[in-house]
């Protein structure tokens, strides 16, 4: 599966903002869309995941209330809804494909994720 993350930009603190991620390839083999992200001088960070057939969602806690992952399997396109941002969520975004079933305890793992895009930053000014 090749991944495609776009969407990225400069938005002011308490805005909102769109990410999406498209797959091509092996879509089918696809269970779990998730999105990672990756702030200067840290690891990357757990953000929201999918399951690409069923629809149920898992969120960090530090997004949770404020994003909304959601897909669109008609386009093979997964999107990271982004409200009530925050200086703090200033990072280079990855989307991520896992071609295994994942728990929820599983989820947040980074090493668990086959595919992954090459990310795109979100900047959000204070």
């Amino acid at each position: 599966v090749q991944l495609q993350a776009s969407g990225g930009g400069l938005v002011q603190a308490g805005g909102s903002w769109r990410l999406s991620c498209t797959a091509s390839g092996r879509t089918f083999s696809t269970f779990v869309m998730g999105w990672f992200r990756q702030a200067p001088g840290e690891e990357h960070e757990f953000v929201a995941a999918i399951n690409w057939s069923g629809g149920s969602t898992v969120y960090a806690d530090s997004v949770k209330g404020r994003f909304t992952i959601s897909r669109d399997i008609g386009k093979n396109t997964v999107y990271l809804t982004m409200n009530s941002l925050k200086p703090e969520d200033t990072a280079v975004y990855h989307c991520a494909a896992a071609r295994r079933p994942l728990t929820s305890q599983m989820i947040p793992t980074t090493n668990l994720y086959e595919s992954w895009g090459q990310g795109t930053l979100v900047t959000v000014s204070s």
